[in-house]
């Protein structure tokens, strides 16, 4: 793989084995990278900074080894080897796509972002495939506009049920999060049992079930459809969030599922809940963030692609977008990236 490049991350920081990659029309695999639940925006620099002392912490049960399937045609590979530096477009229905920018923030500094947040059609988990695909094609059309020459999906429901129309619409690559956190999980799984909890849409899908078989990985599906609502009302460590959590896991991890010993998140809302999730889990658990196993993936797939790091010291630039309340925004924003959303711009994008 040659040198690292110190925007991109260390490409095998806990020794992980290799894995052989390719840059052809079909799926590859990715290395592994590690854990880092750090701020974002130009003071997240620190965090990127602060990274090796992080890794300190990484014997909790937060798996750490990541992965990830991705596969791009060569004129997509075109659009973004050698650029100077890579400006990753990062699309979410709502709010928690704000998790995966996080994480993209704070494994690669050394490019500029644009967040795209479908917020006056959410939810998209009560919406048909036709116009999930609909929605999430528009807006990775606005983001291939604005000079995005990368776009992370960052939405279960979407990845699930229009990550081949996104592929085909588009003329850059796309990464979603459903790969990269069941490549995660099959790593970390040594029992070859799997629990995924998401949205009634992702779960109804069966995307993560299917991703997994193709390891050899049993899984059950779980939906989970009371958390979303508590985090966006900020209830991250509410007692009411823990005892649903409590009854949403105990019956996961039942009948025939007991031996399961990962967690995946299949949604982006739900690394705000991570610690309670982790109390409320089997002790043996570990929780796969797919949030973060996606940044891995992209950090990866960029050090393939050969993008160009940003000069030493050079903060990221973010951009945000909205199609409702801007203000709303704003407001919520900060729970989910963990650092203050100043400026929004209002998207109008026609039916």
């Amino acid at each position: 793989m040659g040198s690292t490049n110190p925007s991109l991350g260390d490409p095998n920081p806990q020794g992980m084995p290799p894995v052989v990659h390719s840059l052809l029309p079909c799926r590859g695999r990715t290395d592994y990278s590690e854990k880092d639940n750090s701020a974002t925006t130009h003071p997240i620099l620190e965090s990127h900074l602060c990274r090796t002392s992080k890794s300190a912490k990484l014997a909790d049960r937060t798996t750490t080894a990541t992965g990830a399937a991705a596969g791009f045609r060569y004129d997509e590979l075109k659009m973004i080897s050698g650029v100077s530096k890579p400006t990753i477009g990062v699309f979410d229905s709502g709010f928690g796509g704000l998790t995966v920018l996080k994480e993209l923030v704070a494994l690669i500094p050394g490019a500029d972002y644009l967040y795209f947040g479908d917020t006056a059609r959410l939810p998209y988990g009560s919406k048909s495939v036709d116009t999930v695909a609909k929605y999430a094609v528009q807006a990775s059309h606005f983001l291939e506009a604005q000079s995005a020459n990368f776009l992370v999906i960052a939405c279960n429901t979407a990845t699930a049920l229009a990550l081949d129309q996104i592929t085909r619409a588009v003329k850059v690559p796309v990464i979603g999060v459903v790969e990269p956190g069941a490549e995660q999980a099959s790593f970390a799984s040594k029992t070859r049992r799997v629990v995924v909890i998401g949205t009634e849409a992702t779960v109804s899908s069966h995307a993560y079930l299917k991703a997994l078989e193709r390891r050899g990985v049993a899984a059950r599906e779980k939906a989970c459809p009371l958390f979303v609502p508590l985090v966006e009302e900020g209830w991250v460590e509410h007692p009411v969030t823990e005892q649903v959590a409590q009854i949403y896991l105990q019956d996961a991890f039942a009948d025939g599922f007991h031996d399961a010993d990962v967690l995946v998140l299949g949604c982006t809302h739900y690394p705000l809940i991570k610690p309670l999730l982790r109390r409320a889990a089997p002790a043996r658990v570990s929780v796969v963030d797919s949030a973060h196993s996606t940044a891995s993936a992209v950090a990866q797939k960029l050090r393939e692609l050969h993008a160009v790091a940003a000069p030493e010291g050079q903060s990221p630039q973010l951009k945000f977008f909205a199609t409702d309340s801007v203000e709303k925004f704003r407001r919520i924003g900060p729970t989910f990236l963990a650092h203050p959303v100043n400026t929004v711009e209002h998207v109008d994008l026609k039916e």
